[in-house]
Order: structure tokens, then sequence, then C-alpha cells
């Protein structure tokens, strides 16, 4: 059975399209098959990998006009697929909002899937709305990218000691965390460094909930989404493609 992981945060541009894209390449590099699921309107994870035209994505799924195998698209990274998303998706947000269950339609929707895949790795809109909470439900484990920046701090530790605890009591008791990711990390200024230090001591009873790689600020990883490729095909040795390398080992040795 396939390993089912959600990549979420409630502060936008903290990293999560980013995060999902390189780690399913890196993990697809290394033989897995790989799912990606944009359950963004914004539709940055598709547009990132290429993936602009489409007879249907994950909001066909959602509402079950056709099944999940109907809307996968292959991606140009071997191994990779993707249901992708639009802004039809904002539509769901309204029409599951009073409907029963309704945050089980993303889980019932892939659930067919689960065997096909090593990993099936979900995007999540910077909310803690319907879709993030479809999300929650539908994954084993959550990983947390944060930026290294104040706000985002804050934002996560709401995020972390309210929404993710009453979706393992109510929800999902199944669902982990599986840690962590730094990103956007800047060595020149003192606020990246100190909200790493913050976050350490924070977790200093469960450190393993940190995960070592750091993604630095690099514009190469920046530049990649506009190719439609992943960093490992648009610039494997940049110090960019060399971290989600190796946060993707860390990745699968957790989950």
């Amino acid at each position: 059975m396939g390993r089912t992981v959600v990549f979420a945060n409630q502060k936008g541009g903290v990293g999560k399209t980013t995060s999902t894209i390189n780690i399913g390449a890196y993990m697809a590099a290394k033989g897995k098959r790989v799912l990606l699921v944009d359950l963004d309107p914004q539709g940055n994870l598709s547009s990132g990998l290429g993936v602009y035209e489409k007879t249907s994505g994950i909001y066909d799924v959602l509402i079950g006009k056709v099944p999940a195998a109907e809307a996968i698209v292959k991606t140009p990274q071997e191994n990779m697929y993707i249901l992708p998303s639009d802004l039809s998706l904002t539509g769901a947000m309204v029409e599951l909002a009073n409907v029963e269950d309704r945050n089980c339609f993303l889980k019932r929707a892939i659930n067919s899937q689960i065997s096909a895949f090593d990993y099936i790795l979900i995007d999540c809109p910077p909310s803690l709305g319907i879709l993030t909470l479809n999300g929650f439900v539908a994954a084993q484990v959550v990983i947390v990218p944060l930026q290294c920046e104040f706000f985002a701090l804050e934002g996560f530790m709401s995020m972390l000691s309210q929404t993710i605890k009453r979706v393992q009591v109510s929800l999902n008791t199944r669902l982990l965390v599986g840690g962590i990711i730094f990103t956007m990390y800047d060595s020149r200024t003192r606020i990246a460094q100190e909200v790493i230090q913050q976050m350490k001591e924070a977790f200093k009873k469960n450190p393993t909930l940190l995960f070592k790689t750091v993604i630095p600020r690099n514009i190469r990883l920046a530049e990649a989404p506009s190719h439609g490729i992943p960093i490992n095909i648009y610039d494997p040795l940049c110090i960019g493609a060399r971290s989600y390398a190796a946060l993707t080992e860390e990745v699968l040795r957790r989950v």
C-alpha cells in the first residue's frame, strides 16, 4: 500500500508547492512511483510541472464526475504523475460546505489509487479550510514547510497546536506529524537563524520532528517552475537541487 503525505501550512509562500514537486521528483528518480495531488485552486503545482491544458482534474474527481484514474496526467519526470487543479476547484469549497462528510471526499476519491503508487503527495492551499482538511483526512503523514521568517513561525505554531491536534482527535486518528522543513533559509539574516533556534528550543523534547536538511533561498529553485520541470531536471547541480535530494532521503527514511 502506498503512503499518503500531505504538505500543509496555513501561510502562503512558505515552499509547500516547491517541496511537493521536488521531493516527489527525487522519489521518482529513485524508482518510486509517485502521484502528486494539486489541492490548491491556484494550480501552481500543475503549472510548475507544465500541466496547463487538461480535460479533467481534481475538481471533477471530488464531485464524482470522473474517477481519479481518468484525471491523472503524466509529468516530464519518469515515474511521476499528477492530479491537476485549476480555479474550478474554488467551486468545490462552496459545493461541499454543507455536505455530510465533506472532509472525506478526497480520501474516497484517491482510495482506488493507493495501491497503484508508492507515494501520494498532496499539496494544500494556504488556508485551513475544507480543502486542507480533506488533505489531512486523506493522509497518513503531514509535513509542514516553514519559511525562516517570524510571521511564518507564528502561523505554524497555531496550526500545529490546534488544527492538526483536532484532526487527529476527531477526523483522522492515524495522522502523524512527519516533520517540519525549514525553507527559504538565508544565512545572512539574523531572523532566519533565530527561527531555527526557536524551533529547536520548542521541540527539544522531540528534536526528530525537525528535518536536518535546510532548504536555502536559491534562484534556480524559483526559476524551475516557469519551465514546467522539477529542479533535478532543470539544474541538478545547484544548491537547491542538492538540498532537496538530501531532504528526500530523510523523508523516505521517515515515511
